[in-house]
């Protein structure tokens, strides 16, 4: 960078004004400079950031775009000021367009350097937090800019492979006679490749590849995996349909992981010892795990220099409650060796609820979506604001639906029956239940829909009642979900079948529309072709039902891309391992709406502060109430001020047994679907119909202490508590305004269990995913 530029940061630029010469000097030096022209767009709404722009020369004009096409004026930007900043701290996509309007010079400072230094320095930290708060304010004082802003949040972007820098990753999933794999390159989304080698120890080995540059069909010859590994590089770096020139143009590998059992509820960096943990848990799965290791060994011997990542099938369904996942099996079952339901098609459902949501132009935490990822394998899953909830695979992928070869429920006593009267080993029992039934056992004709839908259109009876069993199964389950969300804004079907069989969806929806889902006859037979999203609804359907061809190998690279970029954000970040949190217990409490303060202590009342609490503006009032539920009450439950929009009622998890209400786990704020109760005060009770939760453990922080902690807004993460017993507690909500002081607040059940007190300390020990 020339003299004129580095004085002109240091005189112009509030942000970089604190640091020395040496420290802009170097910061720069890691940045890129580009050059725009009058009306050259420099970044677009929904992109997702990994810079801070830092405006030298020119004027820059934002605006976002809005429902008729047109865009929303929403301010401008001159030389010496920054843009990314808000984009960085909440983890969002851009919410508005840049245009240049006259010639623009821009500085990139990557998101490395931004971590490393900048957040690093407590007076840089002050600056770019007073900036959002400005910007924030005058874009809320005008409803319309506000709108606009509100309403391209999270709409965008959401599924793009983009990074802070040019990768090229590799995505593996390795079978016992078998490798898929795929390739993504950031840089040129369009320079995708998907590939397969089949029958790998078996005689007809064969390798298919298919990409931007033509197709590869090789036969190999009988060999294991390190040459079915060789023979995929090969492919790879083939000079005709070849996408890489050699193995070095791979930055980062993504593995599939079938059980991530109960340690592992994100994906996660390879190392040494964590390829020893999911080995571990290979008694889990013995039929993936060991073949998925083999793969993670052999992939790690080609590609040693790059970073690997484990995306787990489980990692989604690790946000199901207790009440859920556990079986009524004696409890040491679940303590000692991990007896629970697990579930699995975790990033398929993943990613057809995130395009769902993306197609609607919704966030994913807005809906109460079903999934159904229907194929030679099937499971269904409800997926509550953007959480999984529950699903029908269970401890193994044998649970819930009939499948092709696999028999679904089934009661416990039938395998002691065929035991006993059969004389069937273990070994017998399980080529029976998971290679013999489904579709194949009860048709005795094929494991493959198209084949025993072609067979019942014959009349064969058995084919027939195989579809009609493997519909009314699929029919059931989602009727159960309904009730267990308390509602459905979505339904999915995706893969195989799914996809590709509008008989199979006409029949597992007969019957539904009592819960709002009306299928339209005509589309539903038209959307099979499997390559974009179809609406299968009538307009009028309270229920939208979708047909979403799900890519499992693009949401692993996706995830592999962020776990990237999550674990450097925490051990850049030196505030994660030195910083303490203080934990705070939350005991039940009431928020009332003014309405209901009158109703409850009289006309006119106001409630009475008592003592003020650790979040600036809030206090514990005077005023008691009692909550009653359908079974029992609970009384002198205090309310805190001040009022709000809508009255809500947060128990801890033992009290929901004493009540007999079943709240959902959820943030403050959040009570869509919610159960409701009745509250009894002096002056006379009410009714709400909605209110009552759990909440949902978090952290409270200000923008600067998300910035210091490399965190962002709605991330969830890790907090270790350290002690003679030292715990790490997970599934850790993040939440940033200017008005919040730093606090981690627990409900009282969990801090009994964790023998923890107001006034003890956790540390963020990594961040599980980010919103």
């Amino acid at each position: 960078m020339n003299p004129e530029d580095l004085a002109f940061l240091k005189s112009n630029v509030p942000l970089l004004a604190c640091f020395t010469d040496a420290q802009r000097e170097e910061m720069t030096n890691g940045s890129n400079i580009a050059v725009y022209a009058p009306g050259e767009t420099i970044v677009y709404a929904g992109d997702e950031i990994h810079f801070l722009g830092v405006i030298l020369e020119g004027k820059v004009a934002a605006s976002a775009p809005i429902a008729d096409g047109g865009q929303e004026p929403l301010g401008r930007l001159d030389a010496g000021e920054t843009f990314g900043d808000m984009a960085l701290m909440t983890g969002d996509p851009m919410v508005a367009d840049l245009v240049a309007e006259t010639r623009t010079r821009i500085l990139f400072l990557p998101l490395t350097l931004f971590q490393s230094h900048i957040m690093a320095e407590p007076r840089a930290v002050q600056q770019i937090s007073r900036t959002i708060g400005a910007r924030l304010q005058a874009v809320m004082r005008d409803p319309a800019k506000a709108t606009a802003v509100m309403c391209k949040e999270d709409t965008a972007g959401s599924l793009e492979l983009k990074a802070e820098r040019p990768e090229c990753i590799l995505v593996l999933n390795c079978g016992s006679s078998s490798l898929k794999y795929s390739f993504f390159d950031t840089s040129h989304p369009e320079n995708v490749v998907h590939g397969h080698i089949e029958r790998i120890g078996l005689t007809g080995t064969r390798l298919v590849q298919d990409g931007a540059k033509g197709e590869i069909v090789r036969e190999l010859p009988q060999s294991g995996h390190a040459e079915a590994f060789d023979a995929m590089l090969g492919a790879l770096v083939d000079k005709g349909a070849g996408v890489i020139p050699d193995a070095s143009a791979i930055s980062a590998v993504g593995h599939r992981v079938v059980h991530g059992g109960e340690k592992f509820t994100n994906s996660v960096l390879i190392e040494d010892t964590v390829l020893a943990e999911i080995e571990a848990l290979n008694p889990l799965a013995p039929l993936h795990n060991p073949v998925n290791v083999l793969g993670i060994r052999e992939a790690r011997r080609i590609f040693a220099a790059v970073p690997h990542v484990a995306v787990f099938d489980t990692a989604f369904h690790a946000t199901l409650p207790s009440h859920a996942y556990l079986y009524g099996l004696p409890h040491e079952y679940h303590e000692k060796k991990g007896v629970r339901r697990y579930g699995f098609h975790g990033s398929s459902h993943h990613y057809v609820a995130l395009a769902a949501a993306q197609f609607l132009l919704k966030r994913p935490r807005e809906l109460k979506i079903v999934s159904c990822h229907l194929g030679n394998g099937a499971s269904l899953c409800a997926i509550d604001h953007g959480r999984s909830i529950d699903t029908s695979m269970g401890f193994t992928p044998g649970e819930g639906l009939i499948m092709g070869t696999r028999c679904g429920d089934i009661d416990a006593g039938v395998v002691s029956f065929l035991e006993r009267t059969e004389h069937l080993t273990a070994a017998q029992l399980d080529e029976i239940l998971n290679k013999k039934s489904g579709l194949l056992g009860l048709s005795a004709i094929s494991n493959d829909m198209r084949e025993v839908e072609h067979a019942a259109d014959d009349g064969d009876l058995r084919a027939l009642t195989a579809l009609k069993t493997f519909c009314y199964r699929v029919r059931k389950y989602i009727g159960a979900y309904v009730a267990a969300m308390g509602g459905l804004d979505v339904l999915i079907f995706t893969a195989g079948i799914g996809q590709g069989s509008a008989g199979v969806r006409a029949t597992a929806l007969q019957g539904l529309q009592c819960m709002g889902i009306h299928l339209h006859e005509q589309r539903n037979r038209e959307a099979c072709d499997g390559r974009k999203i179809s609406r299968i609804s009538t307009d009028d359907s309270p229920v939208t039902v979708l047909v979403v061809p799900t890519d499992e190998e693009r949401m692993i690279a996706r995830e592999t891309l962020r776990t990237l970029s999550r674990d450097y954000l925490v051990h850049a970040s030196a505030a994660c391992q030195r910083e303490p949190v203080p934990i705070e217990v939350s005991a039940h409490h009431i928020h009332l709406a003014q309405k209901e303060v009158e109703a409850l202590f009289g006309a006119g009342h106001q409630l009475t502060k008592h003592a003020d609490l650790s979040q600036p503006g809030q206090y514990a009032c005077k005023e008691q109430l009692t909550i009653v539920g359908p079974k029992g009450r609970i009384e002198r439950v205090r309310v805190l001020g001040p009022t709000r929009k809508a009255t809500q009622v947060e128990i801890a998890m033992t009290e929901q047994f004493k009540l007999g209400i079943q709240p959902p786990i959820r943030e403050s704020g959040d009570i869509e679907g919610s159960p409701g109760c009745v509250l009894e005060g002096p002056a006379g009770s009410v009714t709400i119909d909605r209110g009552v939760i759990c909440a949902l453990r978090h952290v409270h922080m200000t923008p600067a202490d998300a910035l210091r902690y490399g965190l962002k807004d709605k991330c969830t993460v890790r907090v270790r508590v350290p002690g003679n017993r030292e715990m790490v507690l997970g599934d850790v909500r993040i939440r940033v305004d200017p008005s919040f002081a730093l606090a981690m607040h627990i409900d009282t059940d969990e801090a009994n269990a964790a023998n923890l007190r107001t006034g003890a300390q956790g540390f963020i020990d990594g961040i599980q995913h980010e919103d």
